[in-house]
């Protein structure tokens, strides 16, 4: 059986030929394009080309030209159907198993893609010729819209035509129109009304561009009326998984590297309007890791601008706790906070799209600061104000899914809490006065440590650990007899520690003969030792803080053989390099 269309074309709109083609070869950017060298053939100047916006790659050296599909086949000598198992997988999407169930799904989504697209056509055109649709029209050029946005994002008016009703009620039955949300039962009057009658609708597409949802505004000012509503939850559309206008924005990441989140429709539909486009809005919930994943397969760096009042500020603050989960080395997410009773829409119309991107570059405050800076600014002076305040960042990092960026912001937060908090764990000493760390030497530090590799610091904390704790290495020295080190100055310091120590024989290793500057800056920036404070004198919990760190060392050196095999395979296609890559990646996954 073949898979359908709209499948492979989720996962070709999912998937940046260039993320997928990275992988395997070094790009670099030129213009519009990537540039390489050819996974197809042995040479010294670049002749492949990635091309994101038409979805191609071409190889002018061998003639090879084709999609992400082809360019998996090709290099990893893989069937078609095991490469959209593969790309499926990466792009986050279910498995496609020509099961019963999916053929019965597949049928269901083309009566709901149909009725959505019927739906949203026709209403489009009632608000564009209909005169019953006169308030809807005034409403939104009175929000500053021109026929331009209305078309651009086909906005509607439900003026609650029963003959439009009548017609999709005898083209389809009873359960495909009520799994759109489009209508609902009313028991009073024993009959389907629609659910966006009179209401101004905003289509919100899935990322390929079909219609799957609606936003609804009403033009009546009553409180027993939601102003804004959204459709229900349904087969083909979850909340948390869509964005308001990614069809269009992803379409730009190719040029753009960063993409605004807004909360409203009307902000979105604003910044576009003064020709920002890259912006998406999530649907009146709060901010989910899927939505964030998302958008992270587009774009390095998220701006989340809410509205600049106090409900705006929580929404933010929520999002940021929500979001710091999915935070990654590569990626960036920022907050960028309006003055008090602007939203995005209202600030860019009044100022204009260059003092808004002027802004936006002058005010965003990186997830980590924000959080900070929140909760230091609700504590007091109270010892269990101060215990709050700290648990609660701990919380907060220890729910970060990347390793090195949870130890960095961790390292962030306790910094920060030591610099306002600066007599914690000294002793009380009433001619002690405070000393906070100067700007420069705060810049020097990280400027120091930007020269480090990840892999680097890991080295640091393993070292730190063998130099605060030798009686327990000697213990457990069975541990750490393969570990293999990477840095040639670590390498010799954990030789010197082995040597002098034999082998930790001796566990009094402070007068250890060896260039002090290669202990200093292991005591210096040892990830570990903020966490070393906290367990000290548990062992047991210092023995699985180390096992991790070994773990992510052999797994280093794995990663590093399993490149040296991909570039190798992505050259001569060998199936004994083929073979051995797949056993470093079953044991790599295994670690």
């Amino acid at each position: 059986m073949k898979y359908p269309k709209e499948y492979l074309e989720e996962i070709k709109t999912r998937l940046k030929v260039s993320t997928v083609v990275s992988k395997t070869v070094n790009l670099k950017k030129r213009g519009k394009e990537y540039v390489g060298l050819s996974p197809f053939k042995t040479e010294k100047t670049p002749s492949f080309t990635v091309n994101d916006e038409k979805e191609f790659y071409h190889c002018f050296s061998t003639a090879e030209h084709g999609n992400i599909f082809d360019f998996v086949m090709k290099t990893q000598n893989l069937k078609f159907g095991e490469a959209v198992k593969l790309l499926a997988n990466l792009a986050g999407m279910r498995p496609y198993t020509f099961s019963k169930e999916d053929e019965i799904r597949e049928k269901k989504w083309n009566s709901y893609k149909a009725i959505f697209n019927r739906y949203v056509d026709h209403y489009h055109n009632e608000l564009l010729k209909n005169s019953n649709s006169s308030g809807a029209k005034d409403y939104l050029k009175k929000r500053g819209l021109t026929k331009v946005e209305v078309q651009k994002f086909k906005i509607g008016f439900e003026t609650n035509d029963l003959s439009f009703q009548e017609n999709i009620f005898s083209e389809y039955n009873e359960s495909e129109i009520k799994d759109t949300g489009l209508f609902y039962f009313d028991e009073n009057k024993k009959k389907y009304v629609s659910r966006f009658r009179d209401r101004v609708i905003f289509p919100i597409k899935n990322i390929s561009g079909d219609p799957i949802a609606l936003g609804g505004r009403t033009l009546k000012d009553s409180k027993y009326f939601a102003k804004y509503i959204n459709s229900p939850e349904t087969p083909f559309f979850k909340k948390g998984s869509n964005l308001f206008n990614l069809d269009f924005a992803r379409k730009l990441s190719s040029n753009l590297n960063n993409i605004f989140l807004v909360e409203g429709y009307m902000d979105v539909i604003g910044l576009s309007k003064n020709k920002i486009d890259n912006v998406v809005a999530n649907l009146g919930t709060s901010l989910t890791t899927r939505q964030i994943l998302t958008l992270n397969q587009f774009f390095d760096e998220i701006v989340i601008c809410f509205d600049g009042d106090e409900s705006g500020y929580k929404a933010a603050l929520r999002a940021a706790e929500n979001s710091i989960v999915e935070l990654k080395p590569e990626k960036k997410i920022s907050f960028l906070f309006l003055p008090n009773n602007h939203d995005p829409d209202s600030f860019v119309n009044e100022r204009g799209k260059e003092f808004f991107l002027e802004f936006s570059k002058s005010n965003s405050v990186s997830i980590h600061k924000f959080i900070f800076n929140h909760y230091f600014k609700n504590m007091d002076d109270s010892p269990s104000s101060r215990a709050i305040f700290e648990k609660r960042l701990r919380s907060i990092a220890s729910t970060i899914k990347d390793e090195f960026i949870r130890k960095y912001v961790l390292e962030y937060f306790l910094e920060k809490i030591s610099e306002f908090t600066p007599n914690i764990n000294l002793k009380y000493n009433k001619n002690y006065s405070k000393s906070f760390k100067s700007l420069k030497s705060t810049q020097n530090f990280y400027n120091e440590t930007k020269s480090f590799k990840a892999i680097d610091i890991k080295e640091f904390s393993f070292l730190y650990i063998l130099l605060k704790k030798p009686k327990l290495i000697k213990d457990n020295f069975n541990l750490i007899e393969n570990v293999k080190l990477f840095s040639n100055e670590n390498k010799l310091l954990l030789s010197e520690i082995l040597s002098q120590s034999r082998n930790f024989e001796i566990t009094n290793i402070e007068n250890i003969n060896v260039d002090q500057n290669l202990i200093d800056r292991v005591l210096k920036y040892a990830s570990i030792k903020h966490i070393m404070i906290k367990y000290l004198n548990d062992d047991e919990k210092i023995l699985e803080i180390l096992s991790e760190l070994i773990r992510d060392l052999k797994n280093y050196e794995l990663e590093i053989r399993i490149e040296e095999l991909e570039s190798r395979f992505s050259k001569d296609l060998s199936e004994a390099t083929f073979n051995e890559l797949k056993q470093l990646k079953k044991l790599q996954k295994i670690n």
